[in-house]
């Protein structure tokens, strides 16, 4: 007997090599069989999910979800049941000084799958930069004893990579991320943005199995001139370096992504999701797939790049619906039409599918409504996200439905009987 039967949709599952009719079963938590016509009589429950897109959880790649430690940390939990991320991975939130406490106050306690890129910098991210402007917290030796003892958390190394992180020091920074990536045997996830250093700096640093992330930044140097690749991206392809998109706030341009995918350079599809572009215009990871699909992305390679691939690079077992595997299932409602959709400079391209989700599993129990808490005072919020988050107060004050027929009462609980003074009892 399963104890859930998704069935009638469409599955999606790259890492399988499947797209097409199947109905999904599980059982204990894992997914016990993937077939088309699975009897709906040997499951305790039977959902009919006909017309919607049925995929593995979704790995977003490039997260803060330092919750309450820090300048960008988010709470993961109110986004993870309406957008299908299973397993989010944080991007350097943490240190070698902060991170127990990411382990202990997050991870932990989550229902979801979170892993970590440990910052070079012992204090990790709890301002807004400057994290490598004292040296003495780039210890190599204290963040491999600490990332050694939080093992399954860590996934690699995360270091920032511009003018107003490294301050005078230049690229010592990421040299010492380098020594502790190849310390714990580990990928480097590298983020460029307002240089110098520029890409061109960075790039003898990097290995095969790297991680280049913001790789479609408007304002990052070297990425792309003329609207074509440049020599020094095309060497980092063609080295095995991997692309991250990391949306984030600042960090998107369609023409910059579509010269990477003219060039043969597919990125790892994440958000960059953190305080202050969960407001916008990142949102969440179906709002950036579109926008990948907007760039000219298929569907799925872009279901690809949220599930097998960042799965890959980061040694997850999450990311796929073969049998055996944890039952991390998101569902999505798919409408086709030209969906207008919106970079970080204002440029605007038409996605040709907009992905809804009506529910999220991990290990196949279904995660619950969460509403988000109102942002932080730091956060800088424009007008029109300011008027967009009081709606979105005032919509969660107002949003029980109240039933007001005696008819509604009827069942299945019996109306009280009456006393002889006419009170219930």
């Amino acid at each position: 007997m399963w104890d859930l039967l998704l069935h009638g949709g469409r599955v999606i599952d790259p890492a399988s090599g499947r797209d097409g009719p199947a109905d999904v079963a599980v059982r204990d938590g894992k997914v016990a069989a993937v077939a088309a016509g699975l009897p709906r009589s040997q499951a305790a429950r039977a959902l009919d999910v006909s017309g919607h897109l049925v995929l593995p959880g979704l790995i977003d790649t490039h997260t803060h979800v330092g919750h309450g430690a820090g300048y960008w940390g988010l709470d993961p939990e109110p986004v993870a049941w309406r957008t299908g991320v299973t397993t989010w991975v944080d991007a350097g939130s943490a240190g070698a000084y902060t991170l127990a406490a990411l382990h202990r106050n997050v991870a932990a306690p989550s229902p979801l799958r979170i892993h970590a890129m440990l910052n070079v910098a012992g204090t990790g991210l709890v301002g807004r930069t400057g994290e490598h402007h004292v040296l003495e917290n780039l210890d190599v030796d204290t963040s491999a004893a600490v990332a050694a003892e939080h093992a399954d958390l860590v996934r690699g190394v995360k270091a920032r990579i511009d003018r107003h992180t490294v301050g005078p020091h230049g690229l010592e920074p990421l040299r010492r991320a380098r020594l502790l990536a190849d310390r714990l045997a580990k990928p480097l996830m590298v983020h460029i943005g307002y240089g110098p250093p520029d890409l061109a700096d960075v790039a003898p640093l990097l290995k095969e199995g790297d991680i280049l992330t913001h790789c479609a930044t408007g304002v990052g140097t070297g990425l792309v001139a003329d609207g074509r690749a440049t020599d020094t991206l095309l060497r980092l392809r063609d080295a095995g370096v991997l692309f991250d998109l990391g949306h984030g706030s600042g960090a998107f341009a369609f023409d910059v992504l579509e010269a990477e995918l003219a060039a043969g350079i597919t990125p790892i599809v994440s958000t960059d999701l953190h305080l202050r572009s969960v407001y916008g215009p990142a949102y969440d990871l179906p709002t950036v797939m579109g926008k990948a699909m907007a760039a000219g992305l298929s569907l799925a390679d872009t279901v690809a790049a949220v599930t097998v691939r960042p799965a890959r690079a980061l040694g997850l077992s999450s990311g796929t619906l073969a049998v055996g595997s944890d039952a991390d299932i998101a569902v999505f409602e798919a409408e086709a039409g030209a969906f207008p959709a919106v970079d970080v400079h204002g440029g605007v391209r038409e996605a040709p599918l907009r992905l809804t989700n009506t529910a999220t599993y991990v290990a196949g129990r279904r995660l619950p409504p969460r509403a988000a808490e109102p942002p932080p005072v730091w956060v800088p919020l424009s007008a029109a996200q300011q008027r967009a988050e009081a709606d979105r107060q005032a919509r969660v004050r107002t949003s029980v439905r109240r039933l007001e027929r005696p008819e509604d009462f009827d069942e299945p609980f019996p109306r009280p009987e009456r006393t002889a003074t006419g009170g219930a009892r």
